[in-house]
């Protein structure tokens, strides 16, 4: 019996088939409507010679099919109809007729114009009742091979070469499964219909699987189709369509995967025997998806000419940049890599995973150490001799640091000092330091302190008898890294709890730790001591957009089964994020997305005189002066009231600026 299903549902989906079936059943139709018209002619008419009925039938069944296939009756099958398809059979069934009496005027002279019209009543009734009620009974058909198969019913949004590939690989997984061979998780997948823009392929079967629609039917089809879940097949997708897709995907409450983008697909489609492995590349959707920008990419071969063979030190080794930053290092060959990290939990997790990854392979040496302690990262630089740092230890959660000041300072300005001035007295090639764009024009501890930080490695790089090379990185948030938002927006979702925004206007920068490192790793490779990168993160983005595309993916309807609770700005928290300062221009490099900001020019003697206070004042634990010698170093340090009024006014006048030129557009 399970055979016997098994060819059913192979050959009702096959759409070649069914297109025959269905003009097959239209021919039956148009004969029996027939047949019975003429059986109840003599109440209205003489009836028809049976010398005539044969010719007749037989030029219905030919000029209805044709007609039928002109207006589009086969474009679609019977389970997309919507009421201009059923209107489409109406049309070919009676200008079919019509065309049949023609004809047969023009051969015997006779005219049955009662017969053609009931015969057209009949068969319009007959054509469209068998497509309304055949299509419960070929879901159900459809449905049975699948439960057997325990596969998804899925939508696959594009029909170009990347679906085609899948396809090919569901296939073969079929087969192999019914012959008893190991699958992958492409038999798990049930290809019901495809998604296509393309007007010439909408209709049409691709690979044997109907373009049921565009990406605007998306929500209508998924219903009408009891869809389990989309598939987004489309690698090579620009970014702003891509988000703008994945947005109409959301309003359907249903899973959401994804193909990764088209670099990624070609460096791992192949597997040992060269056929393709799409299947196992799919991925849940990330937030990422939806940032709307393309992927920052990077010369691997700079970092690989760099990184290679070389010993590399990376401070925050266990932190969310610090171990992507290890390991992506290790992936370049070099000599020898060094983890320093305070916290042992996190140093364990990327040792242990990284050991799994390389084993003996890597010259990796875990420490558990605080760069605030400058004896013993002295002792760790004379121990290692390290010739590249990268320096990624900090504090960085800004309301923790509005209520611990002295942490800040301590760990994120004398930590730096410690660190570089310990890479200098030991000649290490590099020191490469992670800033933040909370460092622009600071309205918090956290956020001077990393300025700090900035102004004392612009401080070492201007210092003439230094062999080292200094550099810092400055970007904007991090998805995904500890103190993100999306970790907290996703717990609260997950727990069934109000998703919390601090301010309805407050938007950010966002890039993904993989981005963030790479620029880390390119701007050690071709920086040349004293620069700022900068990176084009593109446009900011609004926080509770974000929240709203999240609780999307989670299948869910923004403000009604989720609640967004708007809390107020946190402690020393910013309307808008900057990335350069006034006083910087930016200079091109040879990656468009990179770029080189111009370092503000540091008197040396007050700032040291300053920065020596701000170490005392720390030391002494002494808040207030800390905290005041922290404003003296950093002029920009101004209060989160006072920019955050700035930002709302600036952005009320533009509001009302735009609101007046498009008043006075309708009135001229």
């Amino acid at each position: 019996m399970k055979n016997i299903m098994s060819k059913f549902h192979k050959l009702f989906v096959n759409f070649r088939v069914r297109k025959r079936i269905l003009a097959m059943a239209d021919a039956f139709i148009v004969v029996v409507a027939g047949l019975f018209a003429n059986f109840v002619l003599p109440l209205v008419a003489a009836p028809i010679d049976r010398a005539d009925q044969f010719a007749i039938f037989l030029l219905s069944v030919i000029l209805c099919f044709s007609s039928l296939l002109y207006f589009g009756a086969y474009n679609k099958l019977w389970r997309y109809l919507n009421r201009s398809d059923y209107l489409s059979c109406v049309k070919g069934v009676v200008c079919g007729i019509f065309a049949t009496q023609v004809f047969f005027y023009l051969i015997s002279r006779v005219l049955h114009w009662q017969f053609a019209l009931m015969q057209a009543v009949l068969a319009c009734i007959g054509v469209c009742l068998f497509r309304y009620l055949f299509r419960n009974a070929f879901i159900s058909l459809v449905n049975t091979g699948l439960i057997e198969g325990r596969k998804k019913r899925t939508m696959i949004i594009g029909a170009g070469n990347a679906t085609k590939l899948l396809l090919d690989e569901i296939r073969f997984s079929t087969k192999d499964a019914e012959n008893g061979v190991a699958t992958s998780a492409a038999a798990e997948i049930y290809p019901v219909c495809l998604i296509d823009d393309d007007r010439y392929k909408i209709g049409k079967p691709f690979e044997n699987v109907l373009v049921a629609g565009g990406t605007s039917d998306i929500p209508k089809i998924a219903k009408l189709e009891n869809i389990e879940q989309i598939l987004f097949s489309i690698p090579s997708c620009p970014p702003k369509d891509r988000q703008t897709i994945l947005d109409i995907c959301s309003k359907t409450g249903l899973p959401v995967k994804v193909l990764p983008f088209i670099g990624s697909l070609l460096d791992s489609s192949a597997i040992g025997d060269g056929a393709t492995n799409f299947a196992t590349q799919i991925r849940d959707i990330k937030v990422e998806d939806l940032l709307g920008r393309d992927p920052i990419k990077f010369d691997n071969k700079d970092i690989r000419a760099y990184i290679e063979n070389k010993v590399c030190m990376v401070t925050g080794g266990g932190g969310s940049i610090g171990s992507e930053l290890v390991r992506q290092i290790a992936k370049y060959n070099p000599k020898q890599v060094i983890i320093v990290d305070i916290y042992e939990n996190n140093a364990y997790d990327i040792q242990q995973e990284l050991v799994m990854e390389y084993g003996s392979s890597l010259n990796l040496v875990t420490l558990i150490a605080s760069v605030r302690d400058y004896f013993r990262m002295n002792k760790i630089f004379k121990t290692y001799h390290p010739e590249i740092i990268f320096h990624a230890a900090a504090h960085k959660h800004v309301p923790l640091m509005e209520n611990n000041p002295m942490e800040a300072i301590k760990n994120n300005v004398i930590g730096t000092f410690n660190m570089a001035t310990l890479a200098m007295f030991n000649n290490v090639k590099k020191f490469v330091m992670i800033s933040t764009d909370k460092a622009v024009n600071p309205t918090n501890v956290m956020g001077a302190s990393k300025r700090c930080c900035e102004m004392i490695v612009r401080f070492m790089s201007m210092q003439k008898d230094s062999n080292t090379e200094f550099v810092v990185t400055r970007f904007g948030n991090v998805l995904g890294s500890n103190g993100s938002v999306i970790p907290l927006f996703k717990r609260q979702i997950e727990q069934g709890k109000p998703v919390t925004v601090t301010h309805p206007d407050i938007i950010r920068y966002f890039m993904t730790i993989p981005e963030a490192v790479s620029l880390v790793l390119e701007a050690a490779s071709i920086a040349q001591g004293g620069e700022i990168f900068v990176l084009d993160m593109g446009m900011p983005v609004k926080i509770v957009t974000l929240a709203e595309n999240l609780i999307r993916m989670y299948g869910k309807v923004p403000y009604k089964d989720v609640p967004i609770k708007f809390t107020g700005l946190r402690p020393g928290e910013k309307i808008k994020e900057e990335l350069l300062m006034n006083e910087e221009g930016l200079k091109k490099t040879k990656n468009k997305l990179i770029f080189i900001g111009k370092q503000i020019d540091i008197d040396t003697s007050k700032f040291v005189n300053e920065l020596w206070k701000l170490k005392n004042a720390a030391a002494e634990n002494d808040e207030a002066i800390a905290i005041r010698a922290l404003h003296e170093i950093v002029p920009t340090f101004t209060t989160p009231e006072k920019f955050n009024s700035t930002i709302l006014k600036q952005s009320e006048q533009m509001n009302l600026s735009t609101s007046i030129n498009q008043t006075n557009t309708k009135v001229g």
